[in-house]
This record gives structure tokens, sequence and C-alpha cells, in this order.
């Protein structure tokens, strides 16, 4: 294997693709490997409505284009629509991690069927992230009480309820972004958020996010 390894991470939105540049990418970039993202191809859309007929487009594509890139993509559970696979077989799990399992293992799947003569099965990884972007910013509450300037006991008594960030659920009242809407008027996700996200750091997202943590290790492992 080469000394580096390159990976294009289709992503949901404009947050998505900062948080890649300013975050994961010299995070990554430790190990030897380097991200790029390109947002997916929405005409119109800035992200939040994430359909499997685009996406394929834009997966197919990168897959053909370079040979020696792996793919990722890093795309909010919340975001996504029906036509997504293994999105009606989710549903029917109440648990994030079982969620996230069926959500990544069914695209695998499936481009793996439409692009299998791509190398997919070794150059794409999936990864749902459960239930938004958002979530990462609830793995250090001190600090996302510290910068929304909001009461600490506040934000804990969400992850006391939910266990963990990536518990935060995707209903519509009760999904991380609009916790936060909740928590403060302050808050603004391409701004505050990535913000937020640089003062508590992949590291400590890893050790509260189970399901990000397992992405960031396998994108890792791809230098070994």
């Amino acid at each position: 294997m080469s000394k580096s390894v390159e990976v294009v991470a289709l992503v949901e939105g404009p947050t998505e693709k900062i948080f890649v540049k300013a975050l994961l990418s010299p995070y990554l970039a430790r190990a030897g490997v380097y991200m790029t993202s390109t947002i997916l191809t929405k005409p119109g859309q800035n992200g939040g409505d994430v359909r499997f007929s685009r996406a394929q487009n834009d997966i197919g594509r990168h897959l053909k284009q370079r040979k020696e890139t792996w793919l990722t993509l890093l795309i909010d559970y919340c975001g996504i629509k029906s036509d997504w696979p293994g999105y009606q077989e989710s549903k029917r799990n109440t648990q994030h991690m079982s969620k996230a399992r069926v959500m990544n293992e069914a695209t695998r799947k499936r481009v793996n069927e439409l692009f299998g003569d791509q190398d997919s099965e070794r150059r794409f990884i999936p990864y749902v992230s459960m239930f938004e972007f958002e979530a990462l910013l609830f793995s250090d509450a001190e600090i996302l009480a510290q910068k929304l300037n909001v009461r600490l006991r506040d934000v804990e008594k969400i992850l006391s309820r939910c266990g963990e960030p990536e518990k935060i659920n995707d209903k519509s009242q009760i999904a991380p972004s609009k916790r936060l809407a909740v928590l403060s008027d302050r808050f603004k996700k391409t701004v505050t958020g990535i913000n937020i996200a640089r003062e508590i750091g992949i590291d400590k997202m890893r050790g509260s996010c189970p399901i990000f943590n397992e992405w960031i290790t396998k994108l890792e492992n791809l230098k070994h």
C-alpha cells in the first residue's frame, strides 16, 4: 500500500463539508489518511433531503473516477428519505446501534450490487449518523452549555434522559437540532456548531459516540 490513503466523503450539506475540512481531515491526516469532501448533488438544496436515487449517481461517479481512492458517506439518519436502502427495516428497530447497522449494511449491499465492478466492496465505507450531526455536540455537556450560554443542568438533563448523544432521536420535536434550538436561539449549525465541535474535538466525540467512533476507526485502518 502507498504511504498515504485518499478518501472522498460525500456529505449532506455545507456544515458537514466544513466539519470534514476543519476537524476530520486534519485528524485523519495523522494516521496517513487524507480526506476531502463534496456535497451530494441536490439541485436547490443545502441538505436534509437525501434520496438514494440521487446519491447513487454521485456514488457511482466518484467510484469510477479514481480507482485508488476510497469513498465514504457522512449523512444524517434524520435527513434520508424512504427510498434509502434499509430505511424501512431500520424503522422496525428501536435501538440506535441496530438502526445504524441495518442502514449501513443495506447501503453497502446496494452499492455493491450497483457498482461492484468498481471494487466498491473494498473502496466504499457507508456511514449514516444517528441521528444528526448535532448529536456529536452533546459529547461534552460542559463545553456545549458554556458556548451556548445555557445552564449545564439543562444539557445534562437531555443526556440523562437519552443515555448518550447518539440516542437523542429523530422524532421531529426531540431531534438533536430541535433540542439545541430550544436551549438557545443563538445556535447556528454552520457557525456555532462548528465552533463547538472544534472546542470538543474528535477524541471526545469518539469517546461518547460509539457509532461515530466505529466509522473513524474504519477510516484510520485503511492505512494498514
